[in-house]
């Protein structure tokens, strides 16, 4: 390339300066003939460099690493955020499992609870019925002992009133009066009535002796007649003798329904009937405590 340019020069050289002058006006047209050429090259090669720059193959590589890279962390991204999503789940499961047990566990304890108190509710229902019970038959015998206490008292009273009488008479828990005079069986009751006594029930041997030492021998009516049923002998309040004190042969009469103690008989066998029209003294008895 070097030799033929110098070959052009020296042809330059050798010609004359029209010719040179020639030779440079065709160069200046030639030059402008081909200016728009080298233009439109020049652009295209421009736009080759800018296409050729746009596929730079290291800026490839770099665009590719750079996405790799992007969806790398996308995925590890995604990843982590499954591995929280995963643990979040777990621990609500575990969670859920931990409320459902502490709710089991919570209805067992109230159900027990709810258990004892309708046991207890029952137990104390049951006491409380128990003791309303106690207490009404307390409050019964409280006042069966008032209404006994009253009686005692009203008893005392009497006796007290009684025994400061010189004609009544007191033993084992009874007062006993023995008349002056003479009347009927009925009316010998009827007097005995008036005095807030009957005539006497005799009930044991202790008071069969007693009454043998309060007649001093003489004949008294007592509280014992079969004018309801013949030969069946009943005392004035209605009960069947359970100890019998008759003399020899008694009772022997025909309408003899009513009972004395006789006189002269022997101690302890000394009871007869009589008609109960005749007249003999009278013994009372007055019962303190029934």
């Amino acid at each position: 390339m070097s030799d033929s340019v110098y070959d052009d020069v020296t042809c330059i050289e050798e010609l004359s300066k029209e010719d040179k002058v020639e030779m440079v006006v065709d160069l200046y047209e030639s030059a402008d003939a081909h200016r728009g050429d080298n233009v439109e090259q020049m652009m295209v090669i421009y736009e080759s460099a800018d296409s050729v720059r746009g596929h730079d193959p290291i800026t490839e590589t770099e665009d590719t690493n750079t996405k790799k890279t992007q969806q790398t962390r996308k995925k590890e991204s995604h990843t982590a955020d499954s591995r929280f999503y995963r643990l979040t789940a777990v621990c609500l499961g575990l969670l859920c499992v931990l409320l459902l047990t502490a709710t089991i566990a919570l209805w067992i304890k109230l159900y027990s609870l709810m258990t004892s108190k309708e046991q207890l509710q029952t137990n104390l229902t049951t006491e409380r019925d128990q003791l309303q019970t106690i207490y009404a038959n307390l409050t019964i015998e409280r006042d069966q002992l008032q209404t006994e206490r009253d009686a005692l008292q009203k008893r005392l009273s009497e006796l007290e009133k009684h025994i400061n009488k010189p004609e009544w008479r007191y033993f084992n828990y009874s007062l006993y009066y023995i008349s002056t005079g003479k009347k009927s069986w009925s009316e010998s009751r009827k007097d005995c009535r008036q005095r807030g006594a009957d005539l006497l029930i005799i009930d044991s041997r202790e008071e069969q002796d007693f009454i043998e030492a309060l007649r001093r021998g003489q004949n008294a009516w007592i509280g014992l007649t079969d004018t309801n049923t013949a030969n069946v002998w009943k005392w004035v309040d209605g009960s069947a003798p359970t100890t019998e004190y008759w003399g020899s042969g008694e009772p022997n009469g025909v309408n003899e329904h009513c009972v004395i103690i006789s006189e002269g008989s022997k101690a302890g066998k000394n009871w007869a009937d009589y008609h109960c029209s005749n007249l003999f003294a009278w013994i009372c008895e007055k019962r303190i405590f029934e």
